[in-house]
């Protein structure tokens, strides 16, 4: 079976990984630079291209979006075209356009009665007393709508430093998130990756000294973790509220039990496979080549 991945580059820890693993399984993969793609749109055949409109691709079975948040639209627009095309997709465009959106994704959350960090969307700098009433704070959290590895996140320890910021984000023409702070997370937090309807690895991410953001890519470490049912049926809910087949969701360890954080759909597991020994690679690509047989097996029947 062929692959396709798309990615911005084949030298990605994910991307190799995921090479990698589909080489040893006896596959063949494309790695596909979306940016790099042209898109030709007609009601019998529509097409991808790459790099120039003479250089079609070649056929895939399924594939595996790698898509960065610097690249969404248009990487969107390519997932897109191969759904059009009828390729399975391991993660199709909305949902991943859901995930993307902060807010979007916290409404989806909260409507599936997933428990969230209590959250007030502000603009307006006269609303930041009363937004920071509602969320329990100071100390709150304040997010951009898009952000990943922690950027746009930023921990305010008074309302002096709330409100100089909500009137540069409102200066801009910004929305932001304000957001209740969990005292007792420490600093820590829970990354679950679950791959087609399960929970595949686990970790536990402590940040630094002096820094309350516990992502890897800002100095955090991480620890293997064996998660309680309610964190990974926590886990398993978001990914369905998403509409996601992988992704990586972010919890916090509260009083009262899970908090959802973020549900990250295309999750980087660099950090989760040297924690804990998984082979999360070797998982998503099992998952997306038995998607596509599944797929194959549909389009035959009907």
């Amino acid at each position: 079976m062929r692959l396709g991945i798309l990615s911005r580059s084949p030298v990605l820890y994910t991307t190799r990984r995921l090479v990698e693993s589909a080489a040893r399984r006896g596959h063949r993969t494309t790695v596909v630079d979306p940016v790099r793609c042209s898109l030709v749109l007609s009601r019998l055949a529509p097409q991808v291209f790459y790099r120039g409109l003479e250089g079609r691709l070649p056929r895939v079975d399924v594939v595996i979006p790698r898509i960065g948040a610097s690249v969404t639209d248009h990487g969107l627009a390519v997932v897109n075209q191969f759904a059009m095309m009828g390729v399975p997709l391991v993660n199709s465009a909305q949902p991943i356009a859901r995930s993307r959106d902060k807010l979007r994704a916290l409404q989806l959350l909260v409507r599936a009665g997933i428990d969230v960090p209590r959250t007030v969307m502000a603009r307006d700098p006269r609303q930041v007393h009363r937004a920071l009433e509602m969320v329990g704070g100071p100390p709150a959290v304040i997010k951009v709508l898009q952000g990943t590895q922690g950027i746009g996140v930023i921990l305010a320890e008074t309302e002096q430093v709330v409100q100089t910021v909500v009137e540069t984000f409102a200066s801009l023409g910004m929305n932001i998130l304000i957001q209740e702070f969990i005292e007792e997370s420490e600093g820590r937090d829970l990354r679950a990756l679950v791959v087609g309807g399960r929970v595949v690895a686990a970790m536990r991410r402590q940040a630094r000294l002096g820094e309350f953001r516990s992502n890897v890519h800002r100095g955090g470490s991480s620890s293997v973790v064996e998660l309680a049912p309610e964190y990974q049926r926590a886990a398993l809910r978001a990914t369905r509220a998403m509409g996601l087949q992988v992704a990586g969701v972010d919890m916090l360890e509260s009083k009262q039990g899970a908090k959802l954080l973020e549900v990250n759909s295309s999750p980087g597991f660099e950090g989760l496979e040297r924690a804990t020994g998984v082979d999360v690679a070797g998982a998503i690509v099992d998952y997306a080549v038995a998607f596509a047989r599944r797929r194959a097996g549909q389009r035959e029947v009907g």
